[in-house]
């Protein structure tokens, strides 16, 4: 017995540093390369000199230096509203979709738990107390019985050994869809937090919009009263009295109408802030802002900077720790089981040395034919990787579109700015001379209300120029990755683990953006 238990001592130390030292089958994971140019084409000298038509102005937006300059943390603040701050403040406590967003990762890490959990053996026990009455036939038939009860207390304890590294790669892979959602986390969190400053934009855009109206109704009004009083003296005819009243009307009307984008766009700031519509509200300020300069960086930078691209990273190690799960159901897989407990008639002598049990040893398993399904999991898991690979690759093009699209955006919407401004300016001054002719009856009122029109055409296509502007630069924003970096991705070592993680580390100000980030 003794020699028993010596060879048993022996043999299990000895399986378990074969188990330690086994290799893990599959494609060892190398992040892809990606080419990236060396700076921005838009952000370059030449794209800002350059002209898009004869005479316009030079471009007045341009990016924050120096170029390797990034923003950290609460990028909306680089914007100087106390209001948008405090709204963004708001996105990260209340929003629901950041909320089950969280969820996700939280599930996603406790994925990672379950597959590190085949790491250990099973251990159970499953004791039992059996009453039997048992019959017996004596030599003269006579039929006789007796009763008795069986008292059992077994354990059993089973191991699978990581020979192939089955589970190492299938705890990869749950880390790695881990990390990805913590990515997609911070995704949904950042297009959260711009729909919040974009709609913030169109509101205070609303409220310029209304404030031009009011001016315009005021104006159209003293129209109606001069031509009111010109026909009242004879000077001028009903029929300019009526055009300048319909003038009126339909700016009154355009100006009522100014409410019902304002409200909705309240509404969905409520939404995003996680308030009922009806218990929120933003006081009259019309935009004023103008576009900050943004730091931009380097192209290369991006690969770092965008959690969506962060996500796409992510999913290829996924993918390709996948494939080591598929390789490894060529190879047989190793039980080691055992059962040691105690049985006895008798419950006084139940649980003494004699009444002990046992038996240990190991299971081997091999699929010998299966159709050909083994290679065809393969090969499916190999199709996904190059997926995931094609995925990524189009996730960084994408970035790289984006943020050259609101580059050229930014610098094309100054000049036009200036351009409208001019228009605006000239347009104004055609209507005080219109009306300086009218008054003196050298032209008919048909004049003041084209040049009136004009005006308002050209004050209110300023209005939206700025807002584009406004929008532009929270999308550049955005196509940077806002104020996110991978060193604030949670490690591997943090998504196995099911204690607190942080998934939304207190960001620095933008006063801070020049510290360090945090290091994985």
């Amino acid at each position: 017995m003794n020699f028993k238990f010596r060879k048993i001592a022996t043999t299990l130390p000895l399986l378990a540093m074969a188990c330690l030292s086994a290799c893990v089958v599959g494609p060892k994971y190398h992040k892809p390369a990606v080419d990236a140019p060396p700076s921005y084409k838009e952000a370059t000298p030449s794209a800002q000199s350059a002209q898009p038509a004869p005479g316009a102005p030079a471009p007045t937006w341009q990016p924050a230096s120096p170029n390797d300059a990034m923003l950290k943390g609460k990028w909306w603040e680089i914007y100087n509203d106390a209001d948008l701050n405090k709204l963004e403040e708001e996105v990260n406590v209340s929003n629901q979709s950041v909320k089950a967003a969280e969820a996700s990762f939280l599930g996603a890490r406790a994925l990672v738990k379950q597959a590190r959990a085949a790491y250990f053996p099973t251990i159970g026990v499953s004791p039992s107390i059996t009453a039997t009455r048992q019959l017996s036939v004596d030599s003269n038939g006579k039929v006789t019985g007796g009763t008795g009860t069986d008292f059992d207390f077994p354990a059993n304890a089973a191991w699978v050994p990581d020979i192939w590294g089955k589970v190492r790669n299938q705890v990869r892979a749950q880390a790695s869809a881990a990390q990805m959602s913590a990515a997609d986390l911070e995704n949904i969190r950042l297009s959260l937090q711009v729909e919040v400053a974009n709609n913030y934009f169109q509101l205070r855009s609303q409220d310029a919009l209304k404030d031009l109206l009011d001016a315009t109704v005021k104006a159209y009004q003293e129209s109606v009263d001069l031509t009111q009083a010109l026909y009242e003296t004879g000077i001028d005819s009903q029929e300019s009295v009526l055009q300048a009243e319909t003038q009126l009307a339909t700016a009154q009307a355009q100006d009522t109408n100014v409410g019902i984008l304002r409200a909705q766009y309240e509404h969905a700031i409520a939404m995003l802030i996680g308030k009922p519509a009806s218990q929120f509200s933003l006081a009259h300020l019309p935009l004023s802002s103008e576009p900050p300069s943004i730091p931009i960086g380097v192209p290369s930078n991006l690969l770092e900077r965008r959690p969506d691209i962060a996500s796409a990273e992510r999913s290829m190690e996924q993918s390709n720790a996948l494939i080591g799960v598929a390789v490894a159901a060529y190879y047989p897989n190793v039980t080691l089981s055992g059962t040691f407990g105690f049985r006895n008639t008798s419950i006084a002598d139940w649980f003494t040395w004699p009444s002990h049990y046992w038996s240990v040893g190991p299971q081997l398993a091999q699929t010998i034919f299966e159709g050909g399904l083994r290679k065809a999991t393969v090969v499916q898991a190999q199709a996904q990787y190059d997926q995931s690979v094609a995925n990524y690759r189009q996730t960084v093009l994408t970035a790289f579109q984006q943020v050259e699209d609101n580059l050229a955006a930014l610098r094309i919407l100054s000049q036009e700015v200036q351009q409208q401004a001019a228009a605006v300016d000239f347009a104004q001054k055609n209507l005080n001379l219109a009306i300086d002719r009218y008054k003196l009856g050298i032209d008919p009122y048909l004049n003041v209300l084209t040049a009136q029109t004009t005006l308002f055409s050209n004050q209110q296509g300023l209005v939206q120029l700025k807002l584009q502007q406004m929008n532009a630069s929270a999308q550049l924003i955005e196509a940077l990755g806002g104020g996110w970096d991978t060193s604030l991705l949670p490690s591997k070592k943090d998504v196995q683990s099911l204690g607190p993680v942080q998934t939304n580390p207190a960001p620095p100000s933008q006063s801070g953006q020049n510290q360090t980030p945090p290091t994985r």
